[in-house]
């Protein structure tokens, strides 16, 4: 028997949320949020920078962002309540959503970890030289 797991099956975005994220994002660009698995992606200029679930907003994160997170009592988004599998995004303080030049900033950083995995993963792997033994 295979089980199959919906991510986000319960972690519903209500409109007016996601209304409002746009809204105070809207100084970064044009973000575009796209639904998926129950929760709502955020693009900008095709880079997938942010995730909304549960009425919150998470930011991609990597080493150099992760600690400005952790510095004010932020965890990991984790798609599932009875596994401690987490992905590489960040909650967003209330604080920081609220005020619309601190986001600003924030969404640049996150934009920015977008665009370092965007063209790490985009860079040609190296071919593995079989060596010929004889």
């Amino acid at each position: 028997m295979t089980i199959r797991w919906n991510v986000f099956a319960t972690m519903p975005v209500s409109a007016s949320y996601q209304e409002y994220v746009l809204e105070q994002l809207a100084e970064a660009g044009s973000v575009t949020a796209k639904k998926m698995f129950g929760g709502v992606g955020l693009y900008l200029n095709s880079l997938f920078f942010a995730l909304i679930a549960d009425d919150r907003l998470y930011f991609k994160v990597d080493d150099t962002t992760r600690p400005d997170y952790e510095a004010v009592g932020m965890g990991p988004f984790q798609p599932y309540d009875d596994r401690p599998y987490t992905m590489q995004y960040y909650e967003v303080p209330v604080e920081i959503l609220e005020d619309r030049t601190e986001l600003c900033i924030w969404t640049k950083k996150a934009l920015a970890v977008a665009a370092r995995q965007s063209t790490a993963a985009a860079q040609p792997r190296k071919k593995r030289v079989k060596s010929n033994p004889q």
